[in-house]
């Protein structure tokens, strides 16, 4: 019985090294790549200033 909980223990023991690993290399990773949600913003405003662009156009004309 005393062996199956120094298993135990070091089953949770390793679970939570490996989780805490895997976060570090999340954030990490997360940290140098670029959200998807700033490449949708920065098409939208790509649209938005054409948009503005032929607005402008056609008031002058």
């Amino acid at each position: 019985m005393e062996a199956l909980g120094s298993l135990g223990w070091f089953l949770l023991q390793f679970i939570l090294i490996i989780g805490l690993i895997s976060f570090i290399f999340f954030g990490v990773g997360s940290f140098f790549s670029k959200p998807k949600f700033n490449k949708q913003n920065e098409n939208i405003e790509q649209k938005l200033d054409r948009i503005i662009e032929l607005l402008e156009k056609e008031r002058k004309d």
